[in-house]
């Protein structure tokens, strides 16, 4: 039985208070903290009547505050801090937490708030640091991020003696009703998928222009949808770790109307992120146009249909080709019904909150930073379905990549 501190009120905070409050035997005692309490408390109130869970509590933190942090952690004493604010905060929660002697978990790289660039390489470099506190850094545990690469373990460990070829594909076939809106933090969705595609072949990385590829893929009780390669951060840890890959991409399905408006959004300047003089005030476009779009959290109602995501591998077992494809469909409704958040949420905060019990149970250890598919798949996987994701897998079959 432990502490977990877990920091960001989102829809991904959301759903990973009430996975954790759902297991009390691991999460003894549940504090949220975010910049705004009173989000905070409504999460917490909505949890604690789902679920029954009386020991949990809120605060008010600003996450890229340092000393802050450390106060808010010193005080309450978890045993790990499970972040799910923004990626800009990463490097400030790691620092408090070696500061504090505290586990820590996230499900996004960091990225810097000034350029739409994200890698590993600011998180990799507190290596050492994390190893001589005897502590524990767990990166990229939400879905894709987190399952995706544990997904790819599994396949390494149990299907493949080399893996050649890994297709990473993530469809959302639902609808919300909304004319434009982002399943995530409007700033991260929009600053992820209008970057450059990239792609790993043959030991170096092949750039393309946004959204140049496109292949009309399918997916299980969805059908055909339009695919689309852009870059993905777990590309750039599951190829460092699984060294027989040929070749490594990631694809995501994107209807014509939202491509459009990101479109327009770009031709008019919105999606940028230098600031601009407006009544003499600087104003950065992409942040005014987060506070103007439809708050990802409060898309769960009415959201119909459902997500698909999954690995495609192509590789060797035993001298013979072989091809596996292993994958979750997620509804929006019921992760609504459960939780009161949607999909995207759902099947991010689900693997936190299971990653954090990997830890918090010693399922997963190790000190330093670790990639979640450096850790042993099985147990992570064993209880992924009954935490509200069950997965499929199937052999021998056209990978259509």
């Amino acid at each position: 039985m432990s502490k977990v501190l877990i920091i960001g009120a989102g829809g991904v905070g959301r759903v990973v208070t009430y996975k954790c409050a759902q297991h009390p035997e691991v999460f003894s005692e549940i504090m949220l903290a975010s910049r705004t309490k009173s989000k905070c408390d409504a999460i917490v109130a909505d949890a604690q009547k789902a679920t029954g869970h009386t020991k949990m509590q809120t605060a008010q933190v600003d996450a890229d505050n340092v000393p802050e942090l450390v106060a808010l952690i010193n005080s309450f004493k978890p045993a790990l801090v499970l972040h799910v604010a923004l990626p800009y905060q990463d490097l400030t929660i790691m620092e408090a937490c070696l500061q504090t002697g505290v586990h820590y978990l996230d499900t996004a790289n960091y990225e810097p708030k000034d350029e739409a660039k994200f890698e590993y390489s600011w998180q990799w470099a507190y290596q050492d640091r994390f190893k001589e506190a005897g502590l524990t850094a767990v990166l990229g545990c939400g879905f894709d991020p987190g399952v995706t690469s544990i997904f790819t373990a599994r396949a390494a460990k149990h299907h493949f003696d080399e893996m050649h070829y890994l297709d990473i594909v993530d469809c959302n076939a639902g609808d919300h009703g909304k004319a434009f809106a982002t399943n995530f933090n409007p700033e991260i969705n929009i600053r992820e998928v209008t970057q450059k595609g990239r792609y790993w072949e043959n030991g170096q990385w092949v750039e393309t222009e946004p959204h140049e590829i496109m292949k009309v893929l399918n997916y299980p009780d969805i059908g055909p949808k339009d695919s689309y390669l852009i870059y993905h951060e777990e590309l750039e840890s599951l190829v460092k770790n699984f060294p027989t890959l040929k070749r490594a991409r990631f694809w995501m399905t994107f209807g014509q109307e939202y491509l459009t408006h990101l479109r327009v959004i770009q031709n008019i300047g919105m999606a940028g992120i230098e600031p601009v003089k407006y009544n003499g005030m600087d104003v950065i476009p992409l942040e005014f146009l987060k506070a103007v779009l439809p708050d990802p959290g409060g898309l769960g109602e009415n959201y119909t249909g459902q997500t698909s995501i999954g690995c495609r591998i192509k590789g060797i077992k035993d001298g013979k080709e072989k091809t596996y494809y292993i994958w979750n469909n997620c509804s929006h409704q019921a992760a609504f019904d459960e939780t009161g958040a949607q999909g995207v949420s759902y099947t991010t905060g689900v693997p936190a909150a299971l990653g954090a019990m990997m830890v918090l149970t010693g399922q997963w250890g190790g000190t330093g930073v670790f990639n979640v598919e450096e850790f042993n798949p099985d147990p992570f996987l064993d209880k992924l379905g009954e935490m509200g994701l069950p997965w499929q897998e199937e052999v021998g079959i056209d990978l259509e990549l």
